[in-house]
Order: C-alpha cells, then structure tokens, then sequence
C-alpha cells in the first residue's frame, strides 16, 4: 500500500489507523509526504517557536511512522503552502499539477503498490487537494498498474460537529472560513473498523507534539467516533453500490 499526504502530521491525524491495519495485516506500507510542513503553526507553551519547524516536523513523521509499522518513508521537498493567502514559489499548492503527478508515478513505479491511498481534501486544506489531484492522475499515467485507489474521507456529519465545537473553542480557526466540510456518508463506499488500535493511533497522534491536533478541540465520544473507524471512497475500480467494504486487505 501507497499513502500519499501532504504534510508530517497527515499520516497520522487523518489516516494513521489505516496505516497501523495495514501493517497489522502483513501489508508493506510506504507513505509519500510531499513536504515538510514548515507552515504550521507551533503548538503554544510546548518549546518550539524557535526550533526549525521543517526538522522538528520530519523527526515528528518518522518516529510516527515506525510507531504504525511504516515500511518505508519518502519525504520530498516541496513547500507547505500554508491555509490562505498567496503561496510562495516552490509551495505544493504552486506547483505544476505535471510536477507532482511526476513525483507520484516515480513511487508507484517504484514500491509498485497494490493499494494507494490519499486523503480526499475535504478538510478545505489546498496542499490536501494538491495531493488528491496529483495521486489520482498519477494512477493513471504510472506504468505500474494499481489494483484499487481510494480517497480517504472525513465524514460530513462528525465534521459538522467538529465545527461546531471549533466555534464554541478557537472561533478565529482559520477552517471556519472554508465552508462546509467532510464527505458526505453516501460517498463513502468502504468502512475499517480499527477500534482494537485506538490505543496506538492516539500515542502515535502524541508523537506530533509540536502541532494542536485537530481532535484536541473533540469531547471523548466524539473523539472516539472519529478514530476507531477508517471511512474510505473507492475511486477505482469504480464503485457499483452494494453493501460497504468492510476490509482492503483480508481475501
């Protein structure tokens, strides 16, 4: 299995059971991150305001990797291009589409990967979407032939809740801005019950120390819903309807 993300952090807030499943199972996971997340913002009182956040943030990926059973971590040197404002030359969101997509095929057709994954943007992030667009054609253009694609969700009714308590919490967060997040539920086509890996996807969450995780705001019970169950879109093959995958590696 292929995941492709845009920053240190998105392995494992967005997907990191996943992840810990796959690797569970036997799978050889290797994880593409497309920068090294120099635009976020320190986590306040925890020491890092002057420390070099590209560093300390690839350090944060790597110690996060092996905690999930990462086989191999390939970190490339595009910029973070930040939430807003206008992304400075060699930021991912810049970036031509073309050169990323390169980026992409380069790994599949080197770690040649049965399943890849990326994160579907529905968080509003603009690097997040880079790397959807990028990942998606880079299936297609890879001479290597990927079995299965799927986007990873967040799903629409958690997220709204999720606001809801970023507005009573951190009114100024900056995705308030962006509008109506998360997939909706009737786009979800594959669900991974990953509850027995609570545990290790919240001290793998724990190695990011240097970044507020978006759960930080989350009461326990949403919380939880949010981190035992992996929710995914099948793009390829296309899906048909039927009952919802209940497992991407079993069989």
């Amino acid at each position: 299995m292929l995941v492709t993300v845009a920053h240190p952090d998105d392995e494992t807030f967005g997907c990191g059971s996943l992840l810990a499943h796959a690797a569970a199972r036997g799978v050889d996971v290797t994880v593409l991150c497309a920068t090294h997340g120099e635009a976020g913002s320190p986590a306040p009182g925890r020491g890092f305001d002057d420390a070099d956040l590209g560093e300390v943030r690839a350090r944060e990926l790597a110690a996060a990797a092996e905690l999930l059973g990462v086989s191999a971590l390939v970190l490339l040197d595009w910029f973070d291009s930040g939430m807003d404002g206008d992304p400075a030359p060699g930021a991912l969101a810049a970036a031509p589409l073309d050169a990323v997509v390169a980026d992409v095929v380069q790994m599949i057709d080197r770690y040649r990967p049965h399943v890849v994954v990326t994160l579907d943007g529905s968080d509003g992030h603009r690097d997040h979407l880079r790397m959807r667009d990028a990942t998606e054609r880079a299936v297609e253009c890879a001479s290597w032939t990927v079995d299965r694609l799927y986007l990873h969700c967040l799903p629409q009714l958690l997220m709204r809740r999720w606001v809801e308590e970023l507005q009573a919490k951190k009114p100024d967060a900056a995705h308030l801005a962006l509008g109506e997040l998360g997939t909706p539920e009737s786009e979800v086509t594959t669900i991974i019950d990953t509850t027995d890996l609570l545990d290790l996807r919240e001290r793998a969450i724990a190695t990011h120390e240097s970044q507020v995780s978006p759960y930080e705001v989350m009461g326990p019970e949403l919380r939880r819903q949010f981190l035992t169950a992996e929710r995914l879109r099948r793009i390829k093959p296309p899906w048909t309807g039927g009952e919802i995958e209940r497992s991407l590696f079993d069989g």
